[in-house]
């Protein structure tokens, strides 16, 4: 059947498959922040915690030596991307509002996140 209607020069490389692996489970944070940001209720406080995450994710992934570097490479490219739109909550204070409110997070998140004492003041 294959030969039939030339669908083997599609089949995908071992090499193919590794790397289309690594994607797949890289992704996956993408995957689940926009899962968690289509429900019903998010609000501006899990903004800042979420945007964390994924950061911390893809600047541990875009060091790891067993990825494919294309990947580690496209890694980096969108943790500049996540930089730049994490950057334009600075120019809102309601981000940092919302988390000071928040009867979970207040000032205590900026703190265990590691956050400079002015931007703390600031928030």
């Amino acid at each position: 059947g294959d030969r039939k209607f030339g669908l083997r020069d599609f089949e995908l490389s071992e090499q193919e498959w590794t790397i289309a692996k690594q994607l797949r489970n890289i992704l996956e944070i993408l995957k689940d922040a926009t899962t968690y940001f289509s429900r019903s209720t998010p609000n501006l406080a899990t903004v800042i915690p979420a945007i964390d995450h994924i950061d911390e994710s893809l600047t541990t992934h875009s060091f790891d030596k067993h990825l494919n570097s294309a990947i580690r490479a496209s890694l980096a490219v969108g943790k500049k991307t996540l930089d730049r739109y994490y950057s334009l909550t600075d120019a809102s204070h309601t981000y940092r509002i919302a988390m000071v409110l928040h009867p979970w997070h207040k000032l205590t998140y900026f703190t265990n996140a590691g956050w400079e004492q002015d931007w703390i003041q600031t928030a």
